[in-house]
Formats: C-alpha cells, structure tokens, sequence
C-alpha cells in the first residue's frame, strides 16, 4: 500500500473514535521497531521526520527505509510527515521527496509573516495532493531544533487561530494550550499546566465554522 495523507488518517480516526500515534525516526532501526509494533496492534501510524534527522541520516535513506517498511507491511496505513518545517525549502523539498504530510511551523514569526509563510507552502502542498499542519502559538521547550523559553511561550488564542485557518487553508493546526513539550518536560521546575477550557473553546470554534480542521497539541 502506498502511503497515506494524514487528512484520510484522521477522519477514520474521527469516526473510530480512536487516537494516532505519531513518532519520530532517524534510523533503521526506529523504523523497524515502530512498524512492528503498529502491524502487531493493526494500529494506523503517523512517522515523523524532523530537520535534524535529515541531516543525520540523509533524506535518501530515510525515504527508502520507510519504503522498505511499506513493502514489508502492506496492510498497514503510513503517514510520512515533515515534523517542524521551518521554512519554505524545508517544506518543498520533502514534498517534490514524497512525504504525504508537511508540518510549517512559522510561529517564531510575526502573525501576518506566519499566515503568509503557511498560506505560501499549503498552496504548494496542495497542488500536489499534500497536507499541511500549521502551528500557531509557542509552546516552552526545546525539541530538535526548536527552542522557546518559558518567557516567550504564548498560547494560541482561539479567535485569531480561527482567522489563521481561514485565511491559510491549512488542513491541522497545532495549538498552545500549556502541555509538557520536548525536554521542557524533563526539566527539574517544569509545572505543566493545560489551559483545557481554550482547547474546549477553540474546539467548538473549529468545528462550527471549519468542521474538517483537525487540532494538534
């Protein structure tokens, strides 16, 4: 089976009423062990690629192991996903790779300059049958190459989030809502906190005015 969008993943996972994990790989065998796993528990899985491990182990290499776990697992449901793009050549080039999901993380810019970063790389994306998470709001820690102090973080608020939407057309958005991130989480003083009535109104916002929108957190 060839790989699927994460768009098709979480609408089944919407009506299942289930969860999608998602997980990132750099190597053979992070690959193998995940797969494995998702063939025993016949189990959809969204694998990750960041920045740095296309670095690491090449973007060639990467591609074709996943391929690999395809041709071993044909029955199973496979997102490959650009985890915290940083720009617009990041984006394109795993696109024109073939990944079937790309996330474009502008949310270290200004609004406008995020809105049109994201809007730049869903017309892209589109176009050639991909699906695009955004992220709007910072959240505090250091994950690959993303790096927010506790001073700089902001959580996303859910009126401009639905603004953003509408003006981007990205398919997910990652929203801030204060919960444990990357290493932040392993930090001796981190008290993690989770703003649950933003993600409930942020929620009944998306799925009133764009009922296919999927939140990420």
């Amino acid at each position: 089976m060839p790989l699927v969008t994460s768009k098709e993943m979480f609408k089944k996972a919407y009506e299942g009423g289930y969860a999608v994990g998602a997980f990132n790989v750099n190597n053979m065998e992070i690959i193998q062990g995940i797969v494995k796993a998702a063939a025993e528990t016949k189990s959809p899985v969204i694998l990750q690629v960041s920045a740095g491990a296309r670095k690491y182990a090449s973007p060639v290499y990467l591609k074709k192991l996943v391929e690999a776990a395809l041709i071993e697992n044909p029955e199973l449901d496979i997102v490959l996903h650009l985890d915290h793009g940083e720009d617009f050549e990041i984006c394109k080039s795993c696109i024109d790779d073939g990944f079937t999901s790309v996330m474009i993380d502008g949310s270290h810019h200004s609004y406008e300059e995020n809105v049109a970063l994201t809007k730049r790389v869903v017309e892209y994306a589109h176009a050639r049958g991909v699906v695009v998470e955004a992220e709007l709001g910072r959240l505090a820690g250091i994950e690959d190459a993303v790096n927010v102090s506790a001073e700089d973080a902001t959580y996303t608020d859910p009126d401009q989030a639905v603004d953003f939407v509408k003006r981007t057309g990205c398919d997910s958005l990652a929203i801030a809502i204060g919960t444990s991130h990357g290493a932040y989480k392993f930090a001796a003083d981190s008290d993690p906190k989770l703003d649950i009535e933003r993600l409930y109104l942020a929620s009944h916002l998306f799925f009133t005015v764009h009922p296919q929108l999927f939140l990420s957190m």
